[in-house]
């Protein structure tokens, strides 16, 4: 299994539900992970409720051990995996007439939930992009952003906040990371750490191709933070419990030294007055081995390059090339069919055997730009050529798919396979 399909499984929550060997503190593997500690007579404490899909077995599996009521619910940010599954809950709390749990979230959750119903469309569609290959297993809608439940105990940036059930001590901190509103917690008698997707047991989802603004070197300060505490057990957003002081340590320090490397690094060549492109091949260049070789770091679901992208546009407005001509170009498709022009005869086949050249080189992301000339710019009375491009377009695009470890990678990717296959069948219809 590759670890792009390990991720698949997992977030299919393919993982069986755990009692901690520290007990009394749960973990629940779902898209994504459930952390509940159970606080006896007085009740649960959950951190963090995955996405509406998982909240049956979420439910079950935390019945399962115990028919005490949710006393505290804790969102460590406000994506759809971690703060939506809960309506069985509620349903559940209405029924036996108890009162209803303190639901604790960073105050920036509250703008998340709101922005979510304002850009209901958009998120309901970048979503099934990003998640192609979950919603092909049955997951389809993942944003009911009408439903979000609001929370009733806010935490503000630079203000942690801790409370008490039972005979446990609760310690939460607002962070920024994959989002602004981040929050993770400690619980100092069993010494477990719940981190949300502040670690997701790969490299970080940050730069997220389809997403807004996420921040390399905050990730970096809430890890030597979480490091302060010693914990001998760490919950992370998704992926497998992670035991041991010395596996803790490995994973927290490695994660904070690339996410300070990729920001100080991306900074450096801005100040150097170096454009994206420049930049952006030679930190491709520098990146370290021993990152490149940490099994904290294995791009399955984020990666260096998105990060990459991440540090810059944090820092840099969106004229990124420093060429004048690419303030307000000209359609790409005018591009290419002025290209076409001035190879003169025949040439969409000579542009279509380069491209074949390219392919069986290797230089497969060179043949996709020498294709997409063919495409835009030849006229859709020749077929055949089309027909020609199109399939080799995407025999290309499946063949870099087959070759990437990011879940996100392999998504955009089989995407446009997708795309370009029901492009073909127009084709020939018309």
């Amino acid at each position: 299994m590759s670890s792009s399909d390990k991720f698949q499984a997992d977030a299919l929550g393919a993982s069986d539900t755990i009692e901690l060997p520290c007990r009394d503190v749960w973990l629940i593997p779902a898209f994504g992970n459930v952390g509940v500690v159970n606080c006896g007579d007085e009740g649960l404490v959950i951190f963090d409720i995955a996405q509406p899909a998982f909240e049956k077995k979420i439910f079950n599996d935390i019945r399962k051990f115990t028919d005490k009521p949710v006393k505290y619910l804790i969102f460590s940010h406000g994506h759809f995996d971690h703060a939506f599954g809960f309506r069985v809950f509620l349903k559940e709390i209405e029924e036996k007439g108890w009162k209803k749990p303190q639901i604790i979230a960073h105050e920036n959750c509250i703008k998340r939930f709101e922005k979510y119903k304002m850009m209901d469309g958009h998120q309901n569609f970048i979503n099934s992009q990003q998640f192609a290959a979950l919603t092909q297993k049955g997951v389809r809608r993942v944003v009911f952003p009408e439903t979000s439940l609001d929370p009733t105990i806010i935490i503000r940036d630079n203000e942690n906040y801790s409370f008490k059930l039972g005979s446990f001590t609760f310690e939460l901190y607002p962070e920024w990371g994959e989002t602004d509103d981040a929050i993770w917690m400690y619980l100092p008698e069993k010494k477990v750490i719940f981190s949300g997707d502040l670690i997701i047991s790969h490299y970080p989802n940050v730069g997220n191709p389809y997403k807004v603004q996420r921040y390399p070197k905050h990730w970096a300060l809430a890890m030597e933070r979480m490091l302060q505490k010693k914990a001998e057990y760490l919950i992370p957003g998704h992926g497998a419990l992670i035991e041991g002081p010395e596996n803790i340590k490995e994973c927290l320090t490695i994660t904070a030294e690339a996410m300070h490397f990729v920001h100080d690094e991306v900074v450096k060549r801005l100040n150097q007055g170096k454009w994206f492109e420049e930049l952006y091949h030679e930190m491709l260049e520098i990146y370290p081995k021993k990152f490149e070789k940490s099994k904290w770091l294995r791009p399955v679901y984020g990666c260096y390059r998105f990060a990459i992208h991440a540090v810059y546009r944090l820092y840099h407005g969106w004229y990124n090339s420093g060429n004048p001509t690419d303030l307000f170009p000209s359609k790409s498709a005018d591009i290419a069919n002025e290209l076409l022009k001035i190879a003169g005869s025949n040439s969409e086949d000579r542009y279509f055997e380069h491209a074949k050249k390219l392919f069986e080189d290797g230089k497969l992301q060179l043949a996709l730009h020498i294709l997409d000339v063919i495409i835009k710019g030849t006229d859709t009375q020749n077929k055949e050529m089309l027909l020609r491009s199109y399939s080799l377009k995407r025999k290309i695009l499946k063949k870099q798919a087959n070759l990437e470890t990011s879940f996100i990678v392999k998504n955009i990717l089989n995407n446009g396979a997708i795309q370009i296959k029901n492009k073909i069948k127009e084709i020939k219809k018309s």
